[in-house]
């Protein structure tokens, strides 16, 4: 890629100019990243108690059943601190 401008390079690459300046300057063609800790989702604990939630949900007629917010909300209420989102 002699003679391009780095313009040209990010347009033809697809890829940030940021990123190839660190390759132009560090003249490494790999960056990898490694996690040290893998945190766990906060909801594996209670994932058989939402499948029971839902099931049960599912076994209800149409009117009867709940919004995910109130399944949420009931997991809430048996101890889940996660958040909504």
């Amino acid at each position: 890629m002699q003679g391009k401008t780095i313009k040209a390079i990010c347009r033809e690459l697809k890829i940030s100019r940021k990123v190839v300046r660190k390759v132009l300057r560090s003249d490494e063609t790999e960056f990898r990243y490694e996690r040290k800790h893998q945190p766990y989702p906060r909801m594996g604990a209670w994932r058989d108690e939402l499948d029971r939630l839902l099931s049960a949900n599912a076994a209800k007629s149409q009117r009867e059943r709940l919004t995910l917010i109130r399944i949420f909300e009931e997991l809430r209420g048996l101890g889940y601190d996660g958040s909504y989102s």
